[in-house]
């Protein structure tokens, strides 16, 4: 175990060097280092180094059973040449979208479902007819989600649930929590915490040109609120002692050898969960629903959150309450990396991105040099046979961010007949995101430091909520009455 998880981390360091660009000789000096681990790894155990297998244990493809796709909040890899996600429903324990959700949510908005929901992107929920439920009972919630700042820059993946949440917060008009895990990246990155909160500070200005309502949206950076939140920080403490080690291992695979911080961080990002972590948004109430809107990979953390919700009963619940309530989740597929469907974008490795920086040139070098193209080895035989769109990466970046249905399927007819060829669909992407990150561009100069500290500032949002019921503390201790024998003369 512990030569597995030394492994495993200068795997890591390295591709952290890479991505610096630090000098050659260093980069090499932790390859060799690599090597020789996986050496000793070999000697100690009798098997081949692999990242998700533990001494002792199979590999599937060792016993004959079926590979999973590895997901998990910090890793995807698909079994096979694309994530199952329907498997990964099975599996989760979560419920599709279905086409009677989705015509249920348009006749109670009375507008159009967002892209995403329309082409299956958001494709999983957990009980999201109960905030459709809420909303036409005229009821309140919430929306939460929020971005773990690991680079200066994001990529296109990053924006997915964000424009999911920017749609959510216009068509329910709603408050909206974003938290910024800048806690996290320093347990789990080679980074010091004023760079976690500098990386923080650059992302906010990433997440408000995504164009959130200043009125409606607060921003939390876990570093600079958890100290300053006595409500946010008893939820954590209630997490944590509702949740025992053998249940958080078994959810996250956390060994021996992980730092402690990164065994109680699932309470921190479960919190937001519960409106009572924001006491000046919501007044004190406890028990106002929540709906996050992520990747399936952020799944586990929110599984674990509503297995523990009925668990917490904190004083100044409404009466009957059972516990706290569940959050309710949509669960969005992977935004690809260049390379294709197997793996998502990555913000670690620069070849496998478009950022949210890139320059029009630089975007049209990584679409030509990198994307997986579905097409066939020549023009005669694609003619003939057509394209794969299901397999073509400037295809799927079009289904993520071209906006027009029709012309969408008109590319995808025309790229599977042939008619179509894989150099003419790479410039509509390159077209579409060149747009799309000039866009976001303008507007994140307008992003100044000054108004992240705005959207950071604790205050009271637009909406008003009623007083909570009274509290009564009760000490867990009841009066003793003075006397006895020994009193009594």
């Amino acid at each position: 175990m512990e030569v597995h998880s030394q492994v495993t981390l200068q795997g890591d360091k390295v591709r952290e060097l890479k991505v610096a660009k630090a000098a050659k000789e260093e980069i090499l000096a932790a390859v060799d280092q690599l090597k020789k681990l996986k050496i000793e790894y070999k000697e100690q155990t009798g098997q081949e180094y692999n990242k998700d297998v533990l001494p002792g244990e199979s590999s599937g493809a060792s016993t004959g059973a079926a590979k999973q796709d590895l997901v998990t909040p910090w890793d995807v890899e698909a079994a096979d040449d694309e994530i199952d996600y329907d498997k990964l429903i099975e599996r989760f324990g979560s419920s599709p979208i279905s086409p009677e959700l989705l015509e249920r949510c348009e006749r109670l908005t009375g507008k159009k479902v967002h892209r995403f929901l329309r082409r299956g992107i958001f494709f999983s929920h957990r009980e999201f007819e109960q905030i459709l439920d809420l909303y036409e009972q005229k009821k309140p919630f919430y929306l939460y989600t929020g971005r773990g700042p690991s680079s200066q820059a994001m990529h296109l993946g990053h924006l997915v649930p964000f424009i999911m949440t920017k749609w959510l917060q216009d068509t329910f008009d709603v408050p909206l929590v974003i938290q910024l895990t800048d806690d996290e990246k320093f347990l789990w990155k080679n980074l010091e915490l004023e760079e976690c909160e500098e990386l923080g500070k650059e992302n906010s200005k990433d997440i408000i040109a995504c164009g959130f309502d200043e009125d409606k949206t607060f921003i939390f950076s876990d570093l600079n609120y958890i100290p300053s939140s006595k409500a946010f920080y008893w939820n954590m403490k209630r997490i944590e002692k509702a949740v025992n080690y053998n249940q958080i291992k078994g959810i996250f695979g956390f060994g021996d050898s992980d730092a402690m911080g990164k065994i109680s961080f699932p309470a921190i990002q479960a919190a937001p969960s519960f409106s009572g972590s924001f006491p000046h948004i919501f007044n004190g109430n406890l028990d106002v629903p929540c709906l996050i809107p992520c990747a399936i990979d952020q799944d586990p953390y929110f599984r674990m959150t509503r297995d523990v919700a009925p668990k917490l009963k904190p004083p100044g619940l409404p009466k009957g309450a059972k516990g706290l309530r569940k959050p309710a989740l949509l669960h969005s597929v992977f935004f690809p990396a260049l390379q294709g469907s197997k793996t998502k974008m990555s913000a670690s490795d620069a070849t496998t991105s478009i950022f949210l920086t890139d320059t029009p040139n630089e975007i049209k070098k990584k679409i030509n040099k990198y994307a997986f193209s579905g097409g066939q080895v020549d023009v005669e035989t694609h003619r003939k046979l057509g394209g794969n769109p299901d397999t073509d990466t400037s295809f799927q970046y079009l289904k993520f961010f071209l906006e027009d249905d029709e012309e969408l399927a008109k590319i995808e007819r025309d790229y599977r007949s042939g008619e179509l060829l894989t150099g003419e669909i790479k410039q509509k992407c390159i077209a579409c995101l060149q747009e799309l990150t000039k866009e976001h561009q303008d507007r994140r100069a307008l992003a100044t430091a000054e108004k992240v500290q705005d959207y950071w500032a604790v205050r009271k949002l637009k909406y008003d909520f009623p007083d909570p019921p009274k509290v009564e503390v009760k000490t867990g201790k009841k009066d003793k009455k003075r006397g006895g024998a020994k009193n009594q003369k």
